[in-house]
C-alpha cells in the first residue's frame, strides 16, 4: 500500500489557494496552479519508485507462548530491508481485548545496516487465548512524500494462563515447610488422626496420649504418637459470577482467586491429599474428580484456565447442592466468593447448611480495600462524608454476614488480594495439624 505522507498533504493544501489566487489575478495563466499539482504528483511518483520496495522489507514479531494474568511482557519486532533501507520506519501490531499495550501499539524503529529492532510492552488483562493476528510495517521514500506500508498476517497465539508466579516463587519455602511437617511427630488427637507408634512419655506431651495398659506392662509411661492423616479430599470451589469478575487492583477477583487456589492445590498435592476444582456462577460450569500427586498440578492448572468470566448472578443454592451431592466422604470445601448485597448473602447462608452437616467449610473473602480507603480518608468536600458513611454501612453489613457464617461453624478468612494464597495455605496447614479434616 502506498499513500501520501503529511508533507505531501500539507503541500497540496498550500497549492490550492495559490492556484485560486493565480486564476483570479492572472486568468491567462490559470494552468500554472495545475502545473504545481502535477509537479508535486511527479515528485510523489519518483519517491514511490525510489528506495526500498515492498518485497525488500520483512517484519518478524516474536512473543512468549504463555504468560500469566497481569504479567507484563514484550513483543519483539525485528525489521530487515534487503536493499535501499530507510533510516527510520514504523511498526505496529494488532489489538486484542485480552491484551493492553502499555505505550501504544506502534513503535518507531531506527534502521542501521538494513536492520532494526523495537519492543512493544504489553500486559495480559484476563485469562484466555490472545492472538496477534496482523502486523504492519511502513516507511517513507527518500523524499519523505509518501508512505510505503506492508501488512503481514502473523497469527501468533499467546496463552494467558492463571498466575502461578507465587507458586514458583514460594516453591522452595513450601517444600521445606512440608519436609519439616513430615519430620515433626503429630501428638494431637482428634478426628482423622492415624496411630503411628508407642514412645516414651516426655515432658510437654499431651497426657491424653498416655497408653495406661502398655505403661503398666512395661512399668514406664508410654504415649501414643499420631501422624497426620493423608489422602484427604480438598474441594476448591471458585465463584465466577458477576461480582467476582469485577476488577480488584487492576485484575478480576476471580483471577486472584484462581492464583490462590492453585497455590493451595500445589501444597495439598505435595502433602499427599487429593484436590478437585469446582467452578460455578448461575450454574455449575467446571468440575473435576479429586486427583493426587504433584504431576496432577498441570491438569488443575488447565482446568482453572477454563473457568470463564461471567456476567450472571451467582446461584449458591444450585451450586452448593450440586457440590454436596457429588461428595461421598468428608472433605474440606474451600469456597472463593464475594457478595455485593445482603440478599445474595442470605441465599449463600441458607445454601451453605447443606455442607456443614458433614464437611469442613472454609470461606475466602477478599478485603474490600476501596471501601476501607473511603472510610479512612479525611473528608474535604460534603460528598466525601456521604461516601464515607455509605462505605461504612456496606462494611458493617459485610461484617454481620461474616459473623453469621462463623456462628454457623464456617471458617472464614479475609485477606488482601496479594496475601490470599499464603493466608489460605497457612489455614490449611493449621486445620490439618489440628486434625479437623
Amino acid at each position: 500500500m502506498i499513500y501520501p505522507a503529511r508533507p505531501t498533504i500539507a503541500a497540496a493544501a498550500a497549492v490550492a489557494p495559490v492556484a485560486l489566487l493565480i486564476g483570479a489575478l492572472v486568468p491567462a495563466y490559470w494552468f500554472a496552479g495545475l502545473s504545481l499539482l502535477a509537479f508535486l504528483l511527479a515528485l510523489c511518483l519518483i519517491d514511490a519508485f525510489a528506495g526500498a520496495r515492498h518485497r525488500d522489507a520483512e517484519l518478524i514479531c516474536e512473543g512468549p507462548a504463555a504468560v500469566s494474568v497481569g504479567a507484563e511482557f514484550e513483543v519483539e519486532c525485528h525489521v530487515r530491508f534487503a536493499r535501499a533501507a530507510p533510516s527510520r520506519c514504523e511498526v505496529a501490531v494488532d489489538d486484542h481485548p485480552l491484551l493492553e499495550a502499555l505505550e501504544g501499539h506502534r513503535r518507531s524503529v531506527r534502521v542501521e545496516n538494513g536492520a532494526g529492532f523495537a519492543a512493544i510492552e504489553m500486559r495480559a488483562l484476563r485469562r484466555g487465548a490472545a492472538s496477534i493476528g496482523r502486523t504492519w510495517l511502513r516507511w517513507t521514500g527518500p523524499l519523505g512524500l509518501i508512505w510505503k506500508q506492508k501488512e503481514m498476517v502473523l497469527g501468533a497465539e499467546i496463552l494467558i494462563a492463571p498466575d502461578i508466579r507465587v507458586v514458583r516463587e514460594r516453591s522452595a519455602q513450601l517444600l521445606h515447610r512440608q519436609a519439616m511437617h513430615g519430620l515433626i511427630a503429630q501428638l494431637e488427637l482428634g478426628e482423622g488422626a492415624e496411630f503411628e507408634a508407642l514412645a516414651d512419655y516426655r515432658q510437654g506431651m499431651d497426657r491424653r496420649a498416655i497408653d495406661w495398659k502398655s505403661s503398666a506392662r512395661h512399668t514406664s509411661l508410654l504415649a501414643k504418637e499420631y501422624r497426620t492423616e493423608r489422602n484427604n479430599n480438598i474441594i476448591i470451589a471458585l465463584d465466577a459470577g458477576r461480582t467476582m469478575c469485577e476488577p480488584l487492583a487492576g485484575v478480576p477477583r476471580v483471577d486472584r482467586a484462581v492464583s490462590a487456589a492453585l497455590l493451595t492445590a500445589f501444597v495439598a498435592l505435595k502433602d499427599g491429599d487429593r484436590v478437585s476444582l469446582f467452578g460455578f456462577d448461575s450454574h455449575p460450569r467446571v468440575s473435576t474428580k479429586p486427583v493426587s500427586g504433584s504431576r496432577s498440578f498441570a491438569l488443575l492448572q488447565r482446568v482453572a484456565a477454563g473457568i470463564d468470566y461471567s456476567d450472571r448472578e451467582t446461584n449458591y443454592t444450585l451450586a452448593l447442592a450440586t457440590l454436596a451431592s457429588g461428595l461421598n466422604r468428608r472433605s474440606m470445601v474451600v469456597i472463593f466468593t464475594d457478595f455485593a448485597d445482603t440478599i445474595s448473602a442470605e441465599l449463600m447462608l441458607s445454601a451453605v447448611g447443606t455442607l456443614l452437616s458433614r464437611h469442613l467449610v472454609l470461606f475466602i473473602l477478599f478485603r474490600d480495600e476501596e471501601l476501607e480507603t473511603l472510610v479512612e480518608a479525611e473528608p474535604v468536600e460534603p460528598e466525601d462524608v456521604t461516601r464515607a458513611v455509605t462505605a461504612a454501612a456496606l462494611l458493617r453489613e459485610r461484617k454481620l454476614v461474616v459473623n453469621r457464617l462463623r456462628r454457623l461453624g464456617v471458617h472464614v478468612l479475609e485477606a488482601k488480594h496479594d496475601q490470599a494464597g499464603p493466608t489460605l495455605v497457612n489455614a490449611y496447614v493449621d486445620l490439618k495439624r489440628r486434625n479437623l479434616l
